[in-house]
This record gives C-alpha cells, structure tokens and sequence, in this order.
C-alpha cells in the first residue's frame, strides 16, 4: 500500500472515511483541515504508514478507512467541533473521561464552549476537591479553564492564511512576530522589541529632568539632539513593526480592534502629529494654538509602557482580568459611588457649623469620602468635630468592607489567569502546525492525455480509431466494458453468484452509459459533420445495453461483431 497516496485517493472521492468505535463517518477533509493541529487535521498530511498508524489504530486499504477504538459518543462531540469551532461537554460522561477523550484527538479544553465551560470547570473542580486533596498549593496541576484565548487565536489566525495572497511569507511573519516562542529568530526579535520599548521609555523620564531642558533666547525650549534621535529611532522601529504586522495581518479588522494595536497606534501617532505641526509655518496663530494642544498629546507617551504587555505574561493576566470581571469591577464602582454619596452629605452636615473645617460643601466632602473608604488618607482634609470624626470612622470600616469583597473575586481571578499562562509557557502546551507541507502539483489532464494518445494510436492501428479526436469517454468506457465481458464470458460459462453481481453493475454502468450517450448526442447535434453517426452510435449503445442483461456467448459475439462493423464508420 502507498501511503503515501492515501489522501490524495480520499481527496479524489471528496470524503475522509472515519471508523471510530463501529461507527462509521465520511467527513469532507477540508473541515478536518481547520484545525490542522489536531490529530485528524495531522492525520491528513502523513505521507508514510509509520506516520498514519502513529495517528490512528488501524487503515484499511481497500476501503480507504481509518479506524479509531475510542468512544463514538464523544466523537459525534468532536466532529462538531470541526463544523462549528466549539466542543461541548456530555452530562452523563465523566469529565475526566471526557477531558481524555479530547486531549486524545489533540482538542485543549480553550475550545469548549462558554455554554459548557463553567459546568464542565466546576465538576472539574470539585472531582479534583474530592479525590486529589493530597496534592498542596504549589503541587496541584495547573488549570487550563477559560476561553479561547492566545493559542487558539494564534490557531485562528493559521486558518485565515489558506488560500489568501502571499499566505507562506506571511504566515511566516505573522508566527515570528506574534509568538516569541516559536524559533530562535522569533525570541530574538521578542528581545530587540522589548529593549527597544524600555529604551524609549526611559528617554522619555531622563528628557523629563532639569538638566536636558534647554532654552533658546526667546526662553522657547530646546530638544536635546540625543534624546531626540533616540526617540525617532524608537519611534522608526514601532512604526516599522507596526507596519509589517498591519501588512501580514490575517484579517486587517480583527488586527485594529486588539486593544495591544490600539495602544501601537496611540503611542506613535502623537509624535507624528507633533512632528507635521512643528515643521508647519511656526507664524500661523491656528498652528501654534494646535501646536499647544499636540504638546498634551505628547502625554501619551506614557502608553509605551503598555507595550510591556507584549513581553510580560503579569500584564496579560491584568488585561485578561480586567476584561472578565467587568462585572465585579461595576460592583465596586457601585458600592463607592454610593458610600461615597452617603458619607459625603453626612460629613458635610456635621462639620458645615464649624469654621476652620474644610469639609463645609458636600463636593469636599466626595474627595475626602473617596480617599477615606478607599484607606489611602491623605491627611489634607479631615473633620475636625466629634460627629464628623465618628462618621469618618464609619466610612473607613464601611470602605474596608466594601474593597473587601469583590477585590478577593477579582484576585482569584487574576490568580488563575496569571497561573494558567506560566503554566502555558513552562508545560509548553502543542501549538498550531507551523507550516503546512507542500504537496507535488500535478496536472490530471497532462496525465490523462499522455497515457491516453498511445492507447488511441494502438487502437488506430487495429482499425478502430481513426484519429485523435474522433473518440470520446462515453465509446472509450463501452470498449473496455465490451472487452471484460468478453474476458468473463470465454472464463466463465456457468451463471454463478459473481456473474450476476458483475451484471448488476454493468447495468448500472450501462444506464449511465445511455445518459452520458444522450447528453453527447446533444453535443453533437451542433457539429453538423458529425450528427449522423453519432446517432447511429448511441442507438447501437442502447441495443447494446438492454442486451447485456443476456450473458451468452452468441449476445458477446453479436456485440464484438457490431463493434467493430461501426467502427471504422462511427468512431
């Protein structure tokens, strides 16, 4: 057996036959091959049986089937996750069966679907309670529970590429900037990225010291020349990667909305921005007033250390964090509003008498709420009465209790992202498949034709086909149907079992035949040289049709006969 050939021969018929547990599927390779990390999407790119029968149990040639002695149940689950990007649990399963199940066929639980994630994580979890408490803080094995996120994106990313332009170069950029991990060419350009941010960041706090402050004799400030060449060669360097990530971007819509390419963008449009105006006619007055508006938006350089994010797995978690607890976020928003409101109109009433208080408006009295619940405290504002003292008591017990509960939900929570991406990094969890291989490309109609004209010259020469294009597929498939069952009757005279299974599938060949026959007959009525014989031709084929119901030997010489009568003249 070539196994090489195996999926080119499933390719040809369209499916990929599965056999998995006695149940038998046939899936279309091209939704296999979204996920080509997979171990289906693998399955499909072995060229050797060593590689095939590593991915699966066993291969049938003949039937061209893979066969697979797991679960069927959970691969009816898996076989939607190819369709629709998303697995989902089974209750009457057990979850560790279940998690597996799908770690077999190279599916990580990102991929279960926020319908059955919380579910699925929490009978997880508390299996994990009950039967593996031996194991302490630092021993327990690290959760992978959440979303999709950085690896299945990347994945999603992968998929994109197939069949768009230039798709090898810039998948082979698009790795290399986005997963540091990926070679030694990607770690190196991670670290120049990285010195590269820190480097501009600190030009930007030593341009804020007395000493690279000068000014002209107008008292108009000065840059420093190395500061400044400094700050454009950094600022050359985020707009080329920038550049290049926007070019060899998947998908250009998805690229702009990441929130780490929006504080890109934020970070170096104001340097440009201040650049184009300062070149400008410095005498305009509309200039210069925007000149002074660009110089606040020069603040924003402060967002270059958001770039960090890129480079330091804490960050991440913070960003992951933030965006998954907005809820808990919009209760502790919630609770200071309120206790705020409260404790301000409450200190404004006790310590509104008093003269030398500076808590005699309610506004006051928000900032001093604010910095009191939140236990930062100043000292700038305090109340200065009894009654204002016990109410500032109140507020800082009230503050402690109100942090208190939804900073621990949001802790957790930071605590498993931050958890679950060292463990990423340190287990090093399977990627997506770089690159796929390359398949030879072969030209089926160069084939057919270079092994087709011999045989039609060989036929030529036996005085059955005059030329090239005096044939067509429908005659050449009655020949050779003609001349097996030529070879089967002189075998074979008795009608046997095999006989009448080989006759019910030259009838099925022949009603083909007949329909092939008419829509060439068709085609052949506008070629006015050529109608008349090809209606003799698909007459004959009929007769010859209705007659091989007849397996006799005087019906195959009538037919060997009639083939040869015609053809000289029809062919």
């Amino acid at each position: 057996m070539g196994y090489g050939q195996v999926l080119p021969h499933a390719a040809s018929e369209g499916l990929v036959r599965l056999n998995v547990g006695g149940v038998r599927h046939a899936v279309d390779p091209q939704t296999l091959l979204r996920f080509p990390h997979t171990r289906l999407g693998r399955l499909l790119r072995c060229q050797s049986e060593a590689a095939v029968l590593e991915l699966c149990d066993d291969y049938s040639d003949p039937e061209r089937e893979f066969y697979f002695d797991r679960n069927p149940q959970v691969f009816l689950c898996v076989l939607n996750f190819y369709r629709t990007g998303h697995i989902h649990t089974m209750e009457e399963l057990c979850v560790f069966s279940f998690s597996q199940e799908i770690e077999y066929w190279g599916i990580c639980e990102f991929s279960i679907g926020n319908c059955c994630s919380n579910w699925y994580h929490e009978r997880k979890e508390n299996q994990e309670d009950r039967h593996w408490d031996c194991y302490s803080d630092d021993q327990a094995p690290p959760s992978f529970d959440s979303s999709m996120e950085e690896l299945s994106a990347l994945d999603e990313d992968l998929v994109k590429f197939k069949g768009a332009w230039c798709s090898e170069l810039r998948s082979y950029i698009w790795l290399r900037l986005e997963d540091p991990t990926h070679s030694r060419s990607s770690k190196i350009l991670a670290v120049v990225s990285l010195s590269v941010v820190l480097t501009s960041i600190v030009a930007m706090c030593v341009h804020s010291m007395p000493d690279y402050q000068q000014h002209d004799k107008n008292d108009k400030p000065i840059e420093d020349p190395v500061l400044t060449l400094l700050e454009g060669i950094c600022i050359a360097f985020f707009s080329v990667e920038f550049v290049v990530r926007l070019v060899v971007a998947p998908s250009l819509c998805r690229f702009l909305a990441k929130p780490l390419n929006i504080i890109d963008v934020a970070s170096i449009l104001p340097f440009y921005a201040t650049l184009a105006l300062e070149t400008a006619d410095e005498e305009n007055e509309d200039l210069q007033n925007v000149g002074k508006v660009v110089q606040v938006l020069r603040l924003m350089r402060v967002l270059r250390i958001l770039k960090l994010a890129r480079h330091s797995v804490g960050l991440r978690a913070l960003g992951a964090t933030i965006r998954h607890s907005f809820e808990e976020v919009g209760l502790l928003l919630l609770f200071l509003s309120v206790g705020i409101s409260i404790f301000s109109a409450l200190i404004y009433f006790a310590e509104k008498e008093d003269q030398d208080t500076d808590l005699g408006t309610i506004p006051s009295g928000w900032w001093w709420a604010t910095i009191t619940m939140t236990t930062v405290g100043y000292g700038d504002t305090c109340p200065v009465t009894v009654a204002g003292k016990i109410i500032a008591t109140l507020c800082i017990i009230c503050g402690l209790l109100v942090l208190a509960l939804p900073i621990s939900i949001i802790f957790n929570k930071f605590s498993k992202y931050y958890q679950r991406s060292k463990a990423m990094e340190s287990q090093g969890i399977e990627k997506p498949e770089r690159k796929d291989p390359e398949l030879p490309y072969y030209s089926i109609r160069d084939l057919f034709s270079e092994n087709l004209y011999p045989f039609l010259g060989g036929l030529a020469y036996r005085g059955s086909v005059s030329s090239k294009g005096d044939t067509d597929a429908s005659s050449l498939k009655d020949m050779e149907m003609s001349e097996k069952d030529m070879e089967m009757s002189e075998k074979d005279m008795e009608m046997s079992e095999k006989d009448m299974e080989m006759s019910e599938k030259d009838m099925e060949m022949s009603e083909k035949d007949m329909e092939m026959s008419e829509k060439d007959m068709e085609m052949r009525e506008k070629d006015m040289e050529m109608s008349e014989k090809d209606m003799e031709m698909s007459e004959k084929d009929m007769e010859m049709s209705e007659k091989d119901m007849e397996m006799s030997e005087k019906d195959m010489e009538m037919r060997e006969k009639d083939f040869w009568e015609k053809g000289p003249r029809g062919l």
